[in-house]
């Protein structure tokens, strides 16, 4: 058989896929990620859509309320991870597919976990978004997780400086100044009580696991180390953590890092 035959063959069982509508799936991955905008166009990229229709689709109430989730959680759906999916896929399809990916990973048994720390799934996201703003490092996570619940059982602000910089769109702040935390914003959890109104990014499962899987302490401070390790001091009275905060704040002063 010569090659212009093979070259036949192949063109037409091309021909026959495209004809019964099959497709070779590809791998889309989901990052992890601050704003619906950012998230539509990372992951159209490799999809036929443009990241326009998929940022309609996750800003509509109506589209998002098929799926029992609201446009402020919609981005709690957006497990990071990469699958298996069709080239042609459809914002709305995706969406569902997302839900899907979502109901797979709460099991009864995560249910369970959640509510034993008086959390619902959702709830439980977006406090976990808030321990991936807060940290990096793994081993931490359980106890910024734990402080946190530690506030909330406690009917304590959270005061987490992630949830200003996200209430200003600031991202890149290193420093969250006092005239910050006046914005009038709900995600603004030095004004607000409880949980912000949704997550302030799609957290990966690792900051999930650290929120049903907290660390057990009487802590409900925390402050950056001034070793600049990206660690935090943790404290269980105001005295210790002013002393925390003094140290980095000094060290914040010695590096010239003003905002």
């Amino acid at each position: 058989m010569c090659s212009s035959d093979l070259e036949h063959i192949t063109a037409y069982q091309l021909y026959q896929k495209l004809k019964v509508g099959e497709q070779t799936p590809l791998n889309v991955t989901v990052p992890s990620v601050r704003t619906l905008d950012v998230l539509a166009g990372r992951v159209s990229r490799k999809l036929e859509m443009d990241s326009a229709s998929l940022y309609r689709v996750l800003t509509d109430p109506r589209a998002c309320a098929k799926y029992d989730t609201d446009t402020a959680n919609v981005i709690g759906l957006f497990l990071p991870e990469t699958y298996s999916m069709n080239w042609d896929i459809t914002p709305e399809e995706l969406l569902g597919r997302m839900k899907k990916e979502s109901d797979r990973y709460w099991t009864d048994e995560r249910k369970a976990q959640a509510k034993a720390q008086g959390l619902t799934p959702q709830e439980a996201v977006t406090l976990a978004s808030i321990v991936a703003e807060e940290t990096n490092n793994k081993a931490e996570k359980p106890s910024v997780a734990g402080l946190y619940l530690n506030r909330l059982k406690i009917n304590m602000l959270l005061q987490a400086d992630p949830t200003v910089k996200y209430a200003l769109k600031n991202f890149g702040a290193k420093r969250v100044l006092n005239s910050m935390l006046t914005v009038d914003n709900p995600y603004n959890t030095y004004k607000y009580a409880g949980l912000p109104p949704g997550p302030i990014r799609n957290p990966e499962r690792v900051n999930i696991d650290a929120v049903l899987q907290p660390a057990q302490h009487d802590y409900l401070y925390m402050c950056a180390k001034e070793t600049f390790d990206g660690t935090h001091n943790f404290a269980k009275t105001m005295a210790e953590h002013q002393a925390n905060a003094r140290r980095y704040t000094q060290a914040l002063n010695e590096r010239g890092i003003k905002k």
